[in-house]
């Protein structure tokens, strides 16, 4: 990881951020420790707030099917290729008319 974010401690904001969306324990028991001498107490509170919100917004976005903004959809238009994400979107529309035939009572006809 590069950089600080334009950030006081934004490098190790980054690894704290990081080693706890990657469920690394020994990383974040390290990098929790130097926040905590280089911050304070009441910083690692704060900052591991923070990377839990941002964790349960992008759940929430991902769950509710919020777009994907344009200049980020060009962006990661190869990636999302590379990896199948775009394949979802047909197995989600798929689900939705399922649930929607069962709402209306359809679920099990032939169209």
């Amino acid at each position: 990881m590069a950089g600080d974010g334009g950030v006081a401690n934004g490098a190790l904001l980054m690894q704290f951020a990081e080693a706890v969306l990657h469920k690394e324990s020994a990383a974040l028991a390290e990098v929790r420790d130097r926040l905590v001498a280089t911050k304070g107490s009441e910083a690692l509170v704060d900052t591991a707030a923070v990377v839990g919100l941002f964790n349960a917004i992008d759940r929430v976005a991902d769950a509710t099917g919020t777009p994907l903004e344009q200049a980020k959809a060009e962006a990661s238009a190869e990636v999302r290729e590379a990896i199948g994400i775009n394949a979802f979107r047909k197995s989600r529309e798929a689900l939705e008319r399922s649930v929607s035939d069962t709402i209306t009572g359809r679920a099990g006809t032939q169209k």
